[in-house]
């Protein structure tokens, strides 16, 4: 039988992302602007995608100043069609698409009972229809090839329920990305492409700095941490790896797949 460890590309080189291309949405800043980075210090072309014209221009200049190629992309990917135009501009600039990370999401704390229906079809039109408009059009220009990464953001709110906040609708989409992920892995897993995803726990943004700085915030950073076994928030670059593995060759024969990220928040 073939010695398949003496036999393989060393796993430095399978983790390379070297002439491969990938779109990120959400990534003017955040973990979006943190995953575009790590893609490209890996090796890859990374298109911005995002609804914030400067910053993702912002965000893309950053990854230029690498000695990496990137472009800004203006899309509202709660859109089909404006899902499909991202796509088509990778493709047209660059030849190919291989990984797609949908990242775009949105969240807020409401009480279930106060919360309108314009709030909850917001919330679900770019948490859980916007990644599934994206994974559609990824999937169709990586058939072409037999090969793509579809990466997925969730959260650790798909698998259990925050304490103390509200936040009954965010937890659902998230679950929803989930389960949805499960289902385009294996759907998609013998025409070459692999999706999975990404949950997150807390994680220190500017958005979430911002809202820390609240009376609301500042009564419950303590509950949080305390759930944390860590004792602390994510930084975005904590969750930086795990992109760079399910982008890469050495994640190949995982698919249908989620990795937490949490701090051990969800172990207990």
């Amino acid at each position: 039988m073939k010695d398949s460890v003496l036999n393989a590309k060393s796993i430095l080189k399978r983790f390379s992302l070297k002439g491969k291309t990938a779109l990120v949405t959400g990534a003017a800043q955040g973990i979006g602007r943190a995953f575009a980075h790590a893609l490209a210090d890996a090796g890859a072309s990374v298109a911005i995608v995002d609804i914030d014209k400067a910053l993702a221009e912002q965000t893309a200049e950053e990854i230029r100043a690498k000695g990496v190629k990137s472009m800004a992309i203006v899309a509202d990917v709660t859109k089909p069609a404006e899902a499909a135009r991202m796509v088509t501009a990778v493709v047209d600039a660059w030849g190919e698409l291989t990984i797609g990370v949908n990242n775009a999401g949105m969240g807020n704390w409401v009480a279930a009972e106060e919360m309108t229906e314009k709030a909850w079809r917001a919330m679900m039109a770019l948490n859980l229809d916007g990644v599934f408009y994206c994974a559609q059009a990824e999937a169709k220009a990586m058939f072409k090839k037999g090969y793509g990464k579809i990466i997925n953001t969730a959260s650790m709110s798909g698998h259990i329920v925050n304490l103390p906040q509200n936040q009954s609708a965010y937890n659902v989409s998230k679950a929803g990305v989930l389960h949805l992920t499960k289902s385009l892995g294996t759907e998609w897993a013998t025409r070459g492409i692999r999706v999975n995803s990404i949950s997150p726990g807390y994680t220190r943004t500017n958005l979430v700095e911002k809202l820390l700085e609240t009376p609301e915030g500042k009564k419950i950073m303590p509950e949080w941490m305390a759930r944390v076994p860590m004792g602390r928030m994510a930084d975005v670059t904590d969750l930086q790896g795990a992109v760079v593995y399910l982008a890469s060759e050495a994640s190949d024969y995982m698919t249908a797949a989620d990795i937490i990220i949490d701090g051990g928040y969800c172990a207990w």
